[in-house]
C-alpha cells in the first residue's frame, strides 16, 4: 500500500513539475525581452542552486531541478536536506523549476524548497504531511 502511495506521489509530482515548466514558460513569453542585459551575473548568465530542507525524522528521496526544458533528477537521496550543485544558466532562460519529494516522520512534518539565483532567494515552496512533495518555480 505504500509503495502504490509513494508512485501516486511521484506521478502527482512530475504532473505538478510539468505543469509549472508550461505555466512559467507561457507567461515568461509574453514579456519584453530587452531588459536581458540588466541581469545579474557575467554576459546575463545566472549562478543557480536548489535547495531542500525537511524536518527532523523526514527523508527526502527525490529531486527535480532544472530551467526551461532542461531537468535534471536525482534520485536515491537520503536525509533532511539537500542542495544541487550550482549551474550556470545561461542568458535568455526563462524559468527554473525544482520538485522534491519525502516521506516525513509524521502527519507535521515539513519540506520546504528554495531556488537561489545568484546567491539571492527568490523563490520557495513548502509541503505538509507524511507524504511531502513541495515545487517552486521562478521566472526571470
Amino acid at each position: 500500500m505504500k509503495k502504490m502511495q509513494l508512485s501516486q506521489l511521484l506521478k502527482g509530482t512530475f504532473y505538478v513539475f510539468a505543469m509549472a515548466m508550461l505555466l512559467g514558460i507561457t507567461f515568461s513569453c509574453s514579456k519584453d525581452d530587452d531588459d536581458d542585459n540588466n541581469v545579474a551575473g557575467s554576459n546575463g548568465t545566472h549562478k543557480v542552486v536548489f535547495k531542500a530542507e525537511a524536518s527532523s525524522g523526514s527523508n527526502i528521496s527525490i529531486a527535480v531541478y532544472g530551467y526551461d526544458a532542461n531537468a535534471t533528477t536525482a534520485t536515491s537521496l537520503n536525509g533532511t536536506s539537500w542542495s544541487s550543485p550550482e549551474i550556470t544558466v545561461p542568458a535568455g532562460a526563462l524559468t527554473l523549476n525544482a520538485a522534491v519529494n519525502a516521506t516525513g516522520a509524521n502527519a507535521s512534518s515539513t519540506l520546504k524548497v528554495q531556488i537561489y539565483v545568484d546567491g539571492v532567494l527568490k523563490k520557495e515552496g513548502t509541503s505538509s504531511g507524511q507524504y511531502l512533495s513541495a515545487s517552486a518555480n521562478h521566472t526571470f
